[in-house]
């Protein structure tokens, strides 16, 4: 049966001289890096790590995060991707909770560990470091000398493969649970839906430890038989230099990357004539930057995907015609193997023009969160996912993510959705970026606030920003308080950190 890492030996098989992975000046064939997943596989079973083991990777964007992937997977052991920005609570969180018997670490984030060490990391915890680090085994220069045969060890479709945690913005993570199964059909969905083809050329520039590189680009891009192009972090200009000197095919990119490459100037000057596919999502992005997109780059063919992490990622999509035709929709139909529902709390569809709960099920959709089963019990019901995002059915049959569930905005007895107020405030041409919260007030309940970055060297009143939205949105949808600032907090999927900006300005008069 097929599994994760079954993909990578028998695409090295197929198309052996192809090169697989570019990161920097390093650039490998796929037999190239199947024989160094081997000797890094080898190397981590002769430390003890066997199938069904967690093995935690917090690294940056590398090569060398993806050899460790698939040596993982080629053990058989489950891969848990941890975010590098992790301070040492947080990491000695994962670690425990996930009972993780491996941590294969970035020098770049040493001093976190060192510090998650000191403070008592589990003593079971093996540590190795991708490349030389004072005081910790170097994990690739073991690899280099490892002479062994490459591990045989027999893993099937249906066992456990990842666990990936959820980005927290409401609380502690928890982990999303999926077998090789639900992951393969996350690459097929994507392979079906944004048309990834045999020889595609990928640039990956959004976080690898994040569920939409990793399992909607990574999986199905090696299954294809794809050219990974890694790029360490983001830098508008570095992205359009390997977009046209190495001729890519496809680029995902969350809103904000997308917002940066329209400033580049020169755009129009660049040979971008290989790139086919625009991928965007994991955060909403205003109508007025998608149309701008679209007319800039009139020859890529742009597709939104909009989904969660416990659905493998998965959700609803619009390809380039459904794009081009609502700008401010989030999709038109769900992922291929996934089917979708809009529910009142009832639990009974909605009506067209109406809002309600995004469901999900399929393929894809987590076996459940680790170790959490009432957690899963309240997620998973009836084989239904539970999102927590409200969504409108729009009468031409298109979905519309207009809040979560936790962060609709309750003012005067009247429901606020702030993805809707966010779309207005972004129209207006001092803002480079919005996000609306709440808080509380004595008369109404909630009052609105908008939390703004304007371009440099604008300004703005709240008294202008009401009359400019008051000719696109209700008037009780407008923001009765406007805090200027110099970033919105997001994570690294591109989410606002709405927790965080709650607490920052809850008290905004």
């Amino acid at each position: 049966m097929a599994t994760i890492g079954e993909t990578l030996r028998s695409t090295a098989k197929r198309v052996p001289d192809r090169e697989a992975l570019v990161f920097g000046g390093s650039r490998r064939t796929y037999a190239q890096l199947d024989a160094e997943v081997d000797r890094v596989a080898g190397v981590l079973a002769a430390q003890g790590i066997s199938k069904g083991d967690r093995l935690a990777l917090m690294a940056t964007n590398s090569d060398r995060f993806v050899i460790v992937f698939y040596a993982a997977h080629r053990l058989g052991a489950i891969f848990v991707p941890v975010n590098p920005g992790s301070a040492p609570p947080e990491l000695d969180y994962l670690m425990r909770d996930s009972g993780a018997a491996a941590l294969v670490f970035d020098p770049a984030v040493a001093p976190v560990v060192r510090v998650a060490v000191d403070n008592g990391l589990p003593e079971t915890l093996r540590t190795f470091a991708i490349s030389e680090t004072e005081g910790f085994p170097d994990l690739f220069a073991m690899a280099a000398a490892y002479d062994g045969p490459p591990v045989d060890v027999a893993v099937d479709e249906s066992d456990d493969a990842q666990i990936l945690y959820t980005s927290g913005t409401t609380g502690s993570p928890k982990g999303a649970l999926f077998d090789h199964h639900r992951q393969l059909w996350v690459g097929m969905g994507m392979m079906a839906s944004a048309g990834l083809r045999d020889g595609d050329r990928i640039l990956h520039v959004a976080p690898l430890y994040h569920a939409a590189e990793l399992c909607m680009l990574i999986i199905p891009g090696t299954l294809v038989g794809a050219t990974h192009f890694v790029q360490d972090g983001f830098d508008p200009v570095a992205v359009l230099d390997a977009l046209e000197r190495e001729r890519i095919t496809l680029f995902f990119g969350v809103p904000t990357m997308y917002q940066f490459l329209l400033r580049v100037p020169g755009l129009a000057e660049r040979d971008l004539s290989a790139w086919r596919t625009g991928l965007f999502g994991a955060a909403p992005m205003p109508a007025t930057a998608v149309e701008q997109l679209v007319a800039t780059l009139p020859d890529v063919e742009f597709v939104q995907a909009c989904g969660q992490t416990e659905a493998g990622p998965g959700g609803i999509f619009a390809n380039h015609a459904q794009v081009r035709e609502r700008p401010d929709a989030s999709g038109r139909q769900a992922l291929p193997m996934m089917e979708c529902r809009v529910v009142d709390a009832d639990g009974n569809q909605v009506k067209q023009g109406e809002v309600g709960e995004l469901l999900l099920r399929g393929e894809t959709v987590m076996k459940g969160y680790w170790n959490k089963p009432e957690a899963t019990a309240d997620t998973i019901r009836d084989g239904w996912l539970h999102t927590g995002d409200l969504a409108r059915l729009d009468p031409d049959g298109y979905l519309t993510l207009v809040d979560r569930l936790k962060d609709m905005i309750i003012t005067g007895g009247r429901n606020v959705y702030s993805v809707e107020v966010e779309n207005a405030l972004a129209a207006h041409p001092s803002i480079v970026d919005v996000a609306i919260i709440a808080r509380a007030h004595a008369e109404y309940g909630e009052s609105i606030v908008a939390v703004a970055v304007l371009k440099d060297g604008a300004a703005l009143t709240l008294d202008a920003l009401r009359d400019f939205c008051g000719a696109h949105i209700a008037h009780y949808k407008l923001p009765h308080d406007l805090v200027i600032t110099d970033r919105i907090p997001r994570n690294p999927s591109g989410k606002v950190l709405k927790r965080a900006l709650r607490e920052q300005f809850s008290d905004a008069s």
